[in-house]
């Protein structure tokens, strides 16, 4: 223990996490490349996420919007129902019941877990061929 280690470890025996393959060795190229790409993959698969988490969120507004009854006239309502609009992948219409809060509900609610299933299937895609390969010593 040094008097420059603010967490002195009490216990021998207990070591820092390593990273799945092991601590990068200093100079070593091909781990900076590997913890780079990791990095890059996150960073999308986080990008992904917030997009399509928006999408969702806007058709889930949408869903309040039209089941409380808000003024169509007023600007958030016109500004959610015009994003909303842009975002719903096709399924403005496909149910029709005679309620527009029922009509809302399921189908900007269906184009709302759509986008949320959407997200994961590109987050896991994107990590399965995106990401290196791990050593598989054992």
């Amino acid at each position: 223990m040094t008097d420059s280690d603010p967490y002195p470890r009490t216990d021998p025996q207990l070591r820092a996490p390593t990273p799945p393959g092991g601590p990068p060795e200093p100079g070593a190229r091909g781990s900076d490349r590997r913890w780079t790409r990791i990095w890059q993959v996150r960073v999308a698969c986080t990008i992904v996420h917030i997009v399509c988490g928006t999408f969702a969120v806007v058709l889930l507004a949408r869903i309040v919007l039209v089941i409380g009854d808000a003024n169509p006239a007023n600007g958030i309502a016109a500004f959610v129902r015009g994003w909303s609009g842009a975002v719903s992948l096709g399924f403005e219409d496909l149910f029709t019941p005679d309620s527009p809060g029922a009509r809302a509900l399921f189908n900007d609610g269906l184009a709302a877990l759509a986008w949320v299933g959407l997200s994961a299937l590109v987050t896991t895609l994107v990590r399965r061929f995106a990401l290196p390969a791990r050593d598989q010593d054992s």
